[in-house]
């Protein structure tokens, strides 16, 4: 009690105090690392292990200071890979973040909602450049194949055999989506007539060179209750504009 009283009237008591908690601290760190550790207590004796609190012995402490000084690089690193392990699982959470998951694994956006019973609507999107109007028949979806003629052609005529070279532009139903289009390509399509939809392949038969045709196609002679990606929904409907630019 004197001492203290002697330290706070020098001014020395704050610096006291400190000097009593890191002492304290050393000794519970001391004794927690060798209860871990399993020091206190050699195989096959019976020496009982160091309560907390307790100072324990010139040997011992040097011991554990000599051990604490040895493994401290340890301990720091692991604190580190710690940290970079908690910060990698933030980063993983926020990337995954507005994706479908199932079982914690993310994947594709949800496909789009069936799209039968739905009438067709006019075209939503802006034409592409050089591209016709499609002129899509607005009301209840098409159930048997239409094919109209809008400008007759003159040149070879198309066979289920043939393959042809063709502009096209196609419109989603239900949506008035325009979901492909060689006009945004510049370039004509080629393509056997034998390897596209049934849509196209009984719909362009008897076309010539030179013509240009609606389509418009239920879905049992499109992509069906599967649909084709994020723009043609599971039953869907189709229109197009098919103009033929040659025939082989």
């Amino acid at each position: 009690v004197s001492n203290r009283f002697q330290a706070r009237r020098s001014g020395l008591w704050p610096a006291m105090v400190h000097e009593q908690d890191v002492d304290a601290s050393s000794t519970a760190m001391n004794n927690a690392a060798l209860r871990v550790l399993n020091l206190d207590s050699q195989p096959g004796t019976a020496q009982a292990r160091t309560p907390v609190g307790a100072a324990p012995s010139a040997h011992r402490a040097g011991t554990l200071a000599l051990m604490l000084k040895t493994f401290r690089p340890f301990f720091s690193l692991a604190l580190v890979l710690g940290i970079a392990l908690a910060l990698a699982a933030c980063g993983s959470s926020s990337s995954s973040a507005g994706k479908v998951t199932t079982g914690g694994e993310p994947f594709g956006p949800v496909a789009p909602a069936s799209a039968a019973g739905k009438p067709c609507v006019a075209v939503a999107d802006p034409l592409p450049t050089g591209a016709p109007a499609v002129p899509v028949k607005v009301g209840p979806a098409p159930t048997t194949l239409i094919s109209e003629d809008l400008t007759p052609g003159t040149g070879a005529e198309v066979k289920a055999t043939s393959t042809v070279t063709v502009d096209y532009i196609g419109v989603a139903c239900s949506t008035g989506k325009i979901f492909d289009s060689s006009y945004k390509t510049g370039q004509p399509a080629t393509f056997p007539l034998n390897g596209v939809i049934k849509g196209w392949s009984q719909g362009l038969v008897g076309m010539k060179a030179g013509g240009v045709r609606l389509l418009g196609i239920p879905s049992d002679l499109g992509y069906g209750a599967q649909g084709q990606g994020a723009d043609i929904a599971p039953d869907e409907a189709l229109w197009f504009v098919v103009d033929v630019k040659s025939v082989s």
